[in-house]
């Protein structure tokens, strides 16, 4: 195939990308980069990984795209626009601030059936194998990204685009297909350390360099025990992520809302009332959270999160939902329940399992 005849097709695959739904499409080269395995053994070896077992890489399997698909010559890295019109504002201390991903549809599911799309026609059209990736196979994404030209990884560790701000959801497709690679995007950072700044429990000490472990996203979605008391103080009433590292990027100025209505906010998860969250029994909280990510945390990891933000919140008329948990049948959700009853009340109720 021709020079000519290739850039041709990296044209078409992109075109049908858009059609799909994707804002982004770009190529690189299915070869591992030595640095990013390097970086992953450093960021273990710190224990900063904390619950996120998954991010164990004593196989080798991540960061070496091969170990995926050995034949494998290209990866095509999709991105899809999930930046909202409401955006991030302030939302009052009373209600529950979801991180803007989370409020529409869950993603995996949306942009999986997206992909299976584009590869069929792919493996259909060009004679070639395909796998696709949605967060669902040990892929470092963000460096394969800034390979691609995406973006770039930020401060803040997530990917950056000069056109979407930190407002994209990423994916790949692996191809037999030999492809020439697009230009790496560079850093654009610059001196700029607003979201440094914004962090509100101090994850991001060192600039690129976050700890999960004090990082709120990581605390109210992958942990899975209780809270320190002083990183619960910090949380404010954020209950599932936070977007606070990524709202303060002054790129975020570029985004405009996503054209997927799947990802489009609703009603329900724009300012949920605490008080109506924390009442929630198991079988309720899979109902609400239906074709939700949230759903995934599960009833009394979530709960937690509640409570500590109605513990925040300094709102006494939660105080009755809260004491009412303070013996729930899990520990999780009890001790959660009487830390946010001190909070609320300034008591000397025992606070035995936080």
């Amino acid at each position: 195939m021709s020079d000519h005849a290739i850039n041709d097709l990296k044209t078409i695959i992109r075109g049908r990308a858009q059609d799909l739904g994707f804002d982004v499409a770009r190529f690189t080269t299915a070869d591992a980069d030595p640095a990013d395995a390097q970086a992953l053994s450093r960021f273990l070896k710190d224990g900063r990984h904390g619950d996120m077992a998954w991010l164990d890489n004593a196989d080798g399997r991540r960061g070496n795209p091969k170990a995926l698909m050995p034949d494998a010559k290209t990866i095509i890295v999709l991105g899809a626009n999930y930046g909202s019109a409401s955006g991030t504002g302030e939302i009052p201390q009373d209600r529950g601030a979801i991180s803007v991903y989370a409020r529409g549809r869950d993603y995996h599911d949306i942009l999986k059936k997206k992909m299976k799309q584009l590869a069929r026609w792919l493996a259909e059209t060009h004679s070639c194998d395909v796998k696709v990736f949605v967060d669902t196979a040990p892929i470092m994404e963000k460096p394969l990204a800034q390979r691609a030209g995406v973006g770039w990884q930020g401060k803040h560790t997530n990917l950056v685009s000069r056109e979407f701000g930190s407002w994209l959801f990423l994916a790949e497709i692996f191809t037999t297909l030999d492809l020439p690679p697009d230009r790496p995007e560079t850093d654009h950072c610059g001196s700029c350390d607003r979201c440094i700044q914004a962090c509100p429990t101090d994850a991001l000490a060192d600039p690129y360099r976050i700890d999960p472990r004090r990082c709120v996203s990581y605390l109210t979605i992958e942990h899975k025990d209780p809270i320190a008391p002083d990183l619960m103080a910090s949380m404010g009433n954020r209950i599932y992520g936070c977007d606070d590292c990524l709202a303060a990027c002054p790129w975020t100025k570029y985004q405009r809302p996503t054209l997927i209505e799947a990802f489009l906010p609703r009603a329900e998860f724009a300012m949920p009332r605490l008080g109506d969250l924390a009442a929630l029994d198991d079988a309720e909280f899979r109902k609400f959270f239906s074709g939700s990510p949230i759903k995934r945390t599960g009833r009394d990891r979530f709960v937690r999160n509640v409570l500590i933000a109605i513990g925040n919140s300094g709102d006494e008329r939660l105080l009755p939902g809260a004491r009412s948990l303070t013996e729930d049948a899990s520990p999780l959700v009890a001790g959660a329940a009487r830390w946010a009853v001190q909070q609320l009340q300034r008591s000397d109720i025992p606070n035995q399992d936080v």
